[in-house]
């Protein structure tokens, strides 16, 4: 006899307590490995989002005046929580977003990179000092904290991309609003109760669980000053041209169609390794996953594939709690049909299955939302398997004549956010990093995401706005600058030079 799968109600983080939904509305949250439903999240109204907002905004000038080095003394002892909790945090991710353990083990590392570089605040504080500009005028810039913010974080990395998106944002002084994926909002709600802990001041960290409701409040609501938004392009655009039309500095990160290029000196050995881990990893569920491999040469063409079709069959899909799992399910039903959906389009529409992810053994007996490693060979520009991102485990394979073509196929592509290039040739590596229209960019390195104290972030469909996650720009996005100018008078200096505007003679 089996035991139901008890099903608990979520709730909000607002005002540094756990508050119960009053909208009366609730999305199901999954366990993608079994297929059931482990949780009810509840989705706020505009009155509550503006409510947690208001709470947000009375907190935030005691957060502001606090030293940064108080904050950042907060932010350390959060980390050390993180890690202290670690295995209690990845059986929360692993249920909710059906990661492997390892994989949830490197999103945390990731993240915990961003936290790091939220500790160093008081150094990407510090403003300039000009002594005696004109007029015994001093000159000096200062950065302050804009005041209450938002961050709209994705499914796919349920802890390293709020991390990534809030950590600096809370070390330089704002007040902070998370709108989690309603799909892995229980990583979220963790992570709140860890910064309680810590202690953050109530009101100063937020979560608000909600849909399209929520997320418009945040972008019109005027006492909101910064979005920070991570998402598939689309909604991206959205949020953008929105959160914009309201007066808000926004960063929207949207969907990417990465390329590796490998030239015919490469190793392919080692080109089919790193391809198998960049392209399948997570379930491909990763805005910088590999889509496409694009091998220069028939020959290389050939000898690739039949590399990558046995080391692809090898592959192991099953539940996170199966040490031999290489990946796991994706995140729901509706992206599974969708990702089937494609690679039926893509072989009605001339693509040749290589390797099938359709029917997998592990579907006769678990209902979870599983699809298998799927490579799609001879896929050309106008085919929809080229064009669109597919967030699951269906990789292309892009057959060129020359370096050259591989450039102008990916400058044409309307998303530019990763892209590498497998060669022994630095020439070749020149000649693409220099005239590549990407805004990461790998030589021999299969997932070129930046380190956290480096600037992350694509061109073209992939970003919108000037703001980047991770990095020292994130310090920039968060902060406003006052340049100020004073002087102060001697009694016995003349009243009249007052009304001068000084200058170096002065």
């Amino acid at each position: 006899m089996t035991t139901a799968q008890v099903v608990k109600t979520l709730t909000h983080f607002i005002g540094g307590k756990m508050v119960e939904g009053k909208s009366g509305r609730f999305g199901s949250v999954f366990n993608p490995t079994t297929g059931e439903v482990i949780a009810k999240v509840p989705l706020a109204t505009v009155e509550e989002t503006r409510d947690a907002i208001e709470q947000a905004q009375a907190a935030f000038p005691a957060w502001r005046d606090t030293s940064v080095a108080k904050r950042a003394e907060i932010v350390l002892k959060f980390r050390n929580l993180i890690t202290d909790n670690m295995e209690e945090l990845l059986q929360i991710i692993c249920t909710e977003s059906g990661k492997t353990i390892e994989d949830a083990k490197g999103e945390i590392t990731r993240g915990l990179e961003s936290v790091d570089l939220a500790i160093g605040a008081p150094h990407l504080m510090k403003g300039e000092y000009s002594v005696n500009v004109g007029g015994q005028i001093n000159a000096y810039s200062a950065k302050y904290p804009l005041g209450v913010v938002a961050a709209i974080s994705p499914f796919n990395f349920p802890i390293m991309v709020p991390l990534a998106q809030t950590s600096m944002a809370l070390a330089v002084g704002n007040a902070v609003i998370l709108k989690a994926s309603e799909r892995v909002p229980m990583t979220a709600l963790y992570v709140s109760e860890l910064w309680k802990k810590a202690g953050l001041p109530d009101g100063i960290w937020t979560v608000v669980n909600g849909d399209k409701d929520a997320v418009n409040e945040l972008l019109e609501n005027p006492t909101v000053q910064a979005i920070s938004f991570v998402g598939s392009t689309p909604v991206a655009k959205y949020i953008y041209e929105t959160g914009s039309k309201y007066g808000k500095r926004v960063t929207a990160l949207g969907g990417g169609k990465n390329n590796m290029v490998v030239m015919p000196d490469a190793d392919l050995e080692q080109v089919a390794n790193a391809f198998i881990g960049a392209a399948y990893g997570a379930a491909s569920q990763r805005c910088m996953a590999i889509s496409t491999i694009m091998p220069v040469g028939k020959d290389t063409a050939d000898r690739l594939v039949e590399i990558l079709k046995e080391k692809i069959s090898n592959l192991k899909v099953g539940p996170y709690t199966n040490p031999d799992s290489d990946f796991g399910p994706v995140i729901s039903q509706q992206s599974k049909e969708a990702i089937l959906t494609a690679i039926d389009r893509g072989e009605a529409e001339g693509a040749l299955v290589i390797c099938d992810g359709r029917e997998l053994d592990i579907v006769k007996e678990s209902k979870g939302f599983y699809v298998g490693p799927t490579l799609l060979d001879h896929v050309k520009p106008g085919m929809e398997v080229y064009e669109q991102e597919i967030f699951g485990p269906a990789r292309n394979v892009v057959r060129v004549d020359s370096l050259e073509e591989a450039i102008t196929l990916i400058n044409k592509h309307e998303l530019g956010n990763g892209v590498t290039i497998f060669t022994n040739d630095g020439l070749a590596a020149r000649k693409f990093t220099t005239e590549i229209d990407v805004g990461m960019v790998g030589v021999n390195v299969p997932i070129p995401i930046p380190v956290g104290y480096h600037n992350f972030a694509g061109f073209k469909g992939s970003r919108f706005g000037e703001g980047h996650m991770f990095g020292p720009d994130q310090a920039r996005f968060f902060t406003k600058t006052k340049t100020i100018s004073e002087r102060w008078m001697a009694g016995n200096a003349s009243a009249a030079s007052t009304f001068a505007f000084p200058s170096n003679n002065d």
